[in-house]
């Protein structure tokens, strides 16, 4: 009992700086079945390195894009909030079903999908989301900005996904068409007609 006190007294280091930051213990398992010919082995079309990359790319994009909306839902303030947090719930679900689609893809094509938050934050192409309190008009804009981030990252590897495999990129076809509407829906908030 007193090696475990002390082992979680010590869970914690001091930086350069000298605060305090959370280190985290070292994952065990993941090591996977053992495979042999005749149990458990996976068989039909495996994607290739460049493939899973690709769909990783999009896969933590779409992660980053439902945490980031559920941390603007949490925090929107201001005119026409319940609109705003309603569309909110819209890309949040959104976000997720497709991250789901894009990682069960990948695992029937033999890659693996890494969602850990971690690997998330290192390698999105969203930047970060502000915190504390954030107007409506503003949270507008900052959708807007990471949905199109998400829309970039899914045609910036549309046609090497569709040359190794057309069925992903027509799972990148509704990403996309789902994301620009989105992208419209919530920048039409902040527009006014032109006269």
């Amino acid at each position: 009992m007193v090696a475990t006190t002390t082992a979680k007294k010590t869970a914690s280091t001091k930086t350069a700086a000298g605060t305090s930051k959370n280190k985290r213990r070292t994952a065990r398992g993941g090591v996977g079945a053992e495979l042999t010919s005749e149990q458990n082995a996976e068989h039909g079309f495996t994607a290739s390195e460049a493939l899973s990359e690709n769909l990783q790319k999009v896969l933590v994009d779409l992660i980053e894009l439902s945490l980031q909306g559920k941390q603007a839902h949490w925090n929107v303030v201001g005119r026409n909030f319940r609109d705003t947090h309603l569309q909110l719930d819209e890309i949040i679900e959104a976000a997720r079903d497709f991250a789901d689609t894009v990682a069960e893809r990948m695992r029937s094509l033999h890659a693996l999908p890494d969602g850990r938050s971690d690997v998330v934050a290192e390698t999105t192409t969203l930047p970060e989301f502000p915190q504390g309190e954030i107007a409506t008009t503003e949270v507008v804009d900052l959708m807007t900005e990471r949905l199109d981030a998400v829309a970039m990252t899914c045609r910036d590897v549309h046609d090497d996904v569709d040359e190794e495999d057309p069925t992903s990129a027509d799972i990148l076809h509704a990403i996309l068409e789902r994301v620009e509407q989105l992208s419209w829906m919530v920048s039409a908030e902040n527009r006014t007609p032109k006269r």
